[in-house]
């Protein structure tokens, strides 16, 4: 009885001890290891679970997905939030002219005055009073300043009478580009046409702001 007593109290060798302190260290480490590197890439060596999505989306639509890692431990790996922009596609505005692209005024000294002698004849040619001529000569001002080659860059508008486009003054001559005469015969038959008188067009110019 005392020799089986003896033995149940009998303590292990250091040796023995040490050899199992050094495995528990070793394995704490390994699995501390082995957790890192699986937070650190989730998918390097880590089983996921049943509801793991098919290649092309690993979340399957999810925003969390549960991964297990050694059958031990379970990481919840969050979906990577990202935003992709299209790049801005820029589109030049197409040049306002009179004729076509690539159009300009072309460099004439224009003269108000000999244009304003002009259309004085022009408008005792056709009957109207003097009084039709002060109508003409206000809607020219406000318009152009009667000069040649006024241009209107937003509109394409040009010339005296301001014609919308400024190729429609070709019906009266070839030479409507620069020529004051050209311009005003145009814009008169233009008034005539539409309103009447120099004074009709002038007064719907006042009410709404063109003619």
């Amino acid at each position: 009885m005392t020799d089986v007593a003896a033995r149940s109290v009998v303590k292990p060798p250091r040796t023995s001890r040490f050899k199992q302190a050094v495995t528990v260290v070793f394995a704490f480490t390994a699995s501390v290891s082995f957790l890192l590197v699986n937070i650190v890439d989730p998918f390097s060596g880590a089983t996921a679970s049943s509801t793991f999505a098919e290649e092309g989306d690993r979340f399957g639509g999810a925003e969390v997905q549960a991964i297990e890692v050694g059958g031990e431990y379970t990481i919840e790996v969050g979906r990577e939030a990202y935003v992709v922009e299209k790049k801005p596609e820029i589109k030049l505005a197409p040049a306002s002219t009179s004729t076509g692209s690539g159009w300009a005024p072309p460099a004439v000294t224009p003269d108000p005055g000999s244009a304003q002698a002009y259309a004085a004849g022009a408008v005792a040619a056709r009957g109207w009073s003097a009084g039709e001529f002060d109508c003409l000569v206000a809607l020219w001002n406000k318009e152009s300043g009667w000069r040649v080659n006024a241009h209107n860059a937003s509109s394409g508008a040009y010339g005296i009478p301001q014609a919308l486009p400024g190729s429609k003054m070709a019906t009266a001559g070839a030479d409507w580009e620069t020529n004051a005469a050209t311009q005003i015969e145009w814009g008169l038959g233009y008034v005539s046409n539409r309103y009447g008188t120099p004074c009709g067009a002038w007064a719907h110019s006042q009410d709404v702001g063109w003619y």
